[in-house]
């Protein structure tokens, strides 16, 4: 059940006196891709944020049985849960090898090696030896993803990773989530490409005013027209 691995109830964030979301419910089960949908400024970088305690919140976000609201960032990561920020969030003086190893939780890697980030992305490959400051917006984010998959997450928050990607770099992301899919991570995943989304979770929200307005499967969101709508379409 999605209530045993991630269940998030009446979730409340805040980024100072700023009120950003209001009462938050939804769950993310074992081996699931979840899609969080919405326009910019409705709150689901803030929901990744309060998950991974990055922002002040109230209410529950339970994760395999244990409660995070009220825990540091790391000792959240520690528990099995992976982030992958908007920002691409890498060390730029660091090669890509040295990237990769620092996201790892131990000396070895878990179910994931270096090998499966140079076979998902040959480009990290031929570039294992070059600084991560010199690599272009897309190789950057490839990086981002690989090395939080370096940390063994049984459960990985990605936000917008498609974000100002050329097409071909957005290809290439989408085949890397049907691999986590493949290997039976578990996914939530912030995404403006309706397409990508709805190709391949088996679930989606979508945010409103800082708060979830819809849930169902990808075809009850394609059949649902007023959704998307009101709370999608520009």
């Amino acid at each position: 059940m999605a209530e045993d691995f991630l269940s998030i109830k009446n979730l409340h964030g805040w980024y100072g006196k700023s009120h950003v979301l209001h009462g938050v419910d939804m769950q993310v089960g074992k081996g699931e891709i979840v899609s969080l949908l919405g326009r910019n400024g409705v709150g689901r970088s803030t929901t990744a944020k309060a998950i991974m305690g990055l922002v002040d919140a109230t209410g529950s976000v339970r994760f395999k049985g244990t409660e995070l609201v009220g825990k540091k960032a790391y000792e959240i990561a520690h528990l099995g849960i992976g982030y992958v920020p908007e920002n691409r969030d890498i060390f730029p003086t660091l090669t890509v090898e040295q990237n990769l190893t620092l996201g790892l939780k131990g000396t070895k890697p878990g179910q994931w090696s270096y090998e499966d980030m140079y076979r998902m992305f040959p480009r990290l490959k031929e570039r294992q030896h070059t600084q991560a400051g010199v690599l272009s917006g897309g190789e950057q984010q490839m990086l981002t993803l690989c090395r939080t998959l370096m940390g063994d997450p049984q459960l990985i928050i990605i936000d917008e990773p498609t974000e100002g990607l050329a097409p071909k770099i957005v290809e290439l992301v989408a085949q890397y989530l049907q691999e986590l899919k493949r290997r039976g991570l578990s996914v939530l995943l912030i995404e403006q490409k309706l397409a990508i989304a709805l190709d391949i979770s088996n679930r989606v929200y979508v945010m409103g005013h800082g708060n979830v307005v819809f849930e169902g499967t990808p075809a009850d969101l394609k059949a649902n027209e007023k959704v998307r709508k009101e709370w999608l379409e520009v």
